[in-house]
C-alpha cells in the first residue's frame, strides 16, 4: 500500500509491488526518454575519448557541477518555455476563449514570472509571499489570482495595493474579510467561488460525499457554495465573476473534470436563476499529470483543452447558459519536466537481501531537503549516471540521501551501472515542481541553487545558500 503521488490522502491507491524490470542492454540503462526529460538533455555521441556526459541544452552536467555545485537544480528555459507557449496556444479558441494560470505553488522566481508573462500566461499565487515574487519581477497584478484557504487580512490587503485582477474565496471568513478590506480601500474586487465539488480525479470514485472532508473550498453537496454567492452578490465591494473547482493532481484523462464540470455548470444555471447573474468564467483547476516514468503518458494540452470545451459546451447547451471563459491552472505539466536535479555520489554500499539478491544503496549529496515527495508521498522517479557511460552491468539500486532519517529516500527502486563509484554524478528527472519549492533546511543544510540553461549559457536563477546565510538567522549567533 502507497501513497498516491498526489498526497497522502490518497493512501488507497494501490501501486505495483516491487522494483521495476532490468533494463534490456546498457543503452536502456542510460536512455533519456523524451518527455521524461526534458527537450535539451543529450547524451555525447562518444567520439574519441569522450565518456558519453549528459549535456542540458547545451551545457555539459559535468561543467554545471564544476562551477554551481551538487545539488544543484538545473531548468531547461526552452523546454519550459515551449510547455507553456503550449498550453497558451491550447486554450487560444475564438469560439470558446480560455485562460491559462500558471501555479505558482510549483515553483516560482522572478525569472520563471518574467517567462510566464512573456509566453502571455496569468499566474495564480497562493501566500504574501508568492505575491512578492511576482509583482517584483513586474508581472501584471492584474494577471494574477490569488488562491488560498486562509489568506490573511495583511495578505489581502496587500494584494488590492498592487491591483490583483482574481480573488478566489475559500470561506464565509474570507469573504466577509475581503469585503471589508476592498470596501476601506474604495475598490470592488472580482472572485470566483472555490466549489467542493465531490469529485477525487485519482480514483474516479464520483461520490459526493467521500472527498468532502477536506480544508479546501466550500461544500457544493451541503449548500455551502450556494450560500457563498448570496453572500457575494449582497457585498457591493465584491463582484462575483466565476466558480472555481480543482479536483486532484496527476490527472492523465479528463472523466474527472466532466463530472466536475456538470456540477459546476448546473450551480451557474442555479445562480443564474435565483439572482439573474450569468457567471463569466469557469475555472477547471489545475492537477494536469506529466510523465515520471517511462511507461507514463500524459495528454497533450491540445488534446486536453478540446476535450474541456466540448463538456463545457454540452453543459452549457443542456441548461441553455451561454458558454463561460475558460480557465485551467497548469503548474507541474509546465515546470515539472523541465528541470532535473543533479547530486554527487558520496557512498556506495551493497546490501545483501538474502536469496542471492543484493541492492545497492547510492548515497548522494541532498535529498528529502531537496526533494520531499518521496518520503511524503512515495513518489517515483527516473535516474541516471550522467556523468559518464558504462558498460557495466545493472544492479538493484536506492539513491538515498544524507540526512538523518531512514525515510531520507530519493528514488527507491532503479538499477543503475554496478561500477558506480563516488564522485559520479546522477541525476533526477522531472524534479521541477514541488522539489525546490518544498525544500527545507533540515540537519541545518543550505537549499540548492537553480541555474537555468539555453543555447549553452547559464543563468542563476536562485542562487545557492549558504551556511552563512541560515546562521544568519540565528538570534544567538548575530548581535
Amino acid at each position: 500500500m502507497r501513497a498516491h503521488p498526489a498526497g497522502p490522502r490518497h493512501g488507497e491507491i494501490l501501486a505495483p509491488a516491487g522494483a521495476p524490470p532490468p533494463p534490456a542492454d546498457a543503452e536502456a540503462l542510460h536512455a533519456l526518454t523524451e518527455g521524461v526529460w526534458p527537450i535539451g538533455a543529450r547524451r555525447s555521441d562518444g567520439g574519441g575519448l569522450t565518456p558519453r556526459s549528459v549535456s542540458i541544452a547545451g551545457v555539459d552536467v559535468r561543467d554545471l557541477a564544476a562551477e554551481f555545485g551538487t545539488p544543484l537544480f538545473v531548468l531547461d528555459e526552452a523546454d519550459f518555455r515551449s510547455r507553456a507557449a503550449a498550453f497558451r496556444a491550447a486554450y487560444d479558441d475564438t469560439q470558446v476563449p480560455g485562460d491559462v494560470f500558471y501555479a505558482g505553488k510549483a515553483f516560482l522566481s522572478a525569472t520563471v514570472a518574467r517567462w510566464v508573462e512573456q509566453e502571455g500566461l496569468n499566474l495564480d499565487v497562493c501566500t504574501g509571499g508568492e505575491l512578492l515574487t511576482a509583482v517584483r519581477a513586474g508581472f501584471p497584478a492584474e494577471r494574477i489570482a490569488f488562491h488560498g484557504n486562509n489568506k490573511s487580512v495583511a495578505e489581502i490587503e496587500l494584494a488590492l495595493r498592487h491591483g490583483v485582477g482574481r480573488y478566489v474565496l475559500d470561506s464565509f471568513e474570507e469573504i466577509a474579510r475581503l469585503a471589508a478590506a476592498a470596501e476601506r480601500a474604495g475598490v470592488v474586487a472580482d472572485v470566483l467561488v472555490r466549489v467542493t465539488v465531490g469529485v477525487e480525479a485519482h480514483t474516479h470514485e464520483f461520490i459526493a460525499t467521500a472527498h468532502e472532508d477536506q480544508k479546501f473550498g466550500l461544500s457544493l453537496a451541503g449548500g455551502a457554495a450556494e450560500e457563498a454567492v448570496r453572500r457575494i452578490v449582497k457585498l457591493p465591494s465584491l463582484r462575483l465573476v466565476g466558480l472555481h473547482s480543482h479536483i486532484g493532481s496527476q490527472i492523465f484523462d479528463t472523466a474527472g473534470f466532466e463530472v466536475s464540470a456538470h456540477r459546476l455548470v448546473a450551480l451557474a444555471a442555479r445562480v443564474r436563476d435565483e439572482h439573474g447573474l450569468e457567471v463569466d468564467e469557469l475555472d477547471l483547476g489545475g492537477g494536469m499529470g506529466i510523465a515520471y516514468l517511462e511507461d507514463e503518458d500524459p495528454m497533450s494540452p491540445r488534446d486536453m483543452a478540446e476535450l474541456l470545451r466540448g463538456i463545457v459546451v454540452r453543459e452549457c447547451a443542456a441548461y441553455g447558459l451561454a458558454v463561460p471563459r475558460i480557465a485551467v491552472e497548469p503548474g507541474r505539466a509546465i515546470v515539472g519536466p523541465s528541470m532535473v536535479t543533479v547530486y554527487e555520489v558520496g557512498t556506495v554500499k551493497p546490501v545483501d537481501l538474502g536469496s542471492g539478491h543484493t541492492r545497492h544503496y547510492v548515497s548522494v549529496d541532498g535529498g528529502m531537503s531537496d526533494n520531499i515527495r518521496t518520503a511524503l508521498y512515495d513518489a517515483e522517479y527516473t535516474v541516471r549516471l550522467v556523468s559518464r557511460f558504462s558498460a557495466a552491468d545493472p544492479v538493484l539500486s536506492r539513491v538515498v540521501g544524507s540526512h538523518c532519517e531512514s525515510g531520507d529516500i530519493v528514488v527507491r527502486d532503479c538499477w543503475l551501472p554496478g561500477d558506480l563509484a563516488p564522485g559520479d554524478l546522477l541525476a533526477v528527472a522531472a524534479t521541477g515542481a514541488y522539489c525546490r519549492a518544498m525544500s527545507s533546511n533540515y540537519n541545518a543544510v543550505p537549499r540548492p541553487a537553480v541555474v537555468a540553461v539555453r543555447d549553452g549559457s547559464t543563468q542563476v536563477v536562485l542562487r545557492r545558500e549558504t551556511p552563512e546565510d541560515l546562521l544568519a538567522l540565528d538570534a544567538g549567533l548575530t548581535p
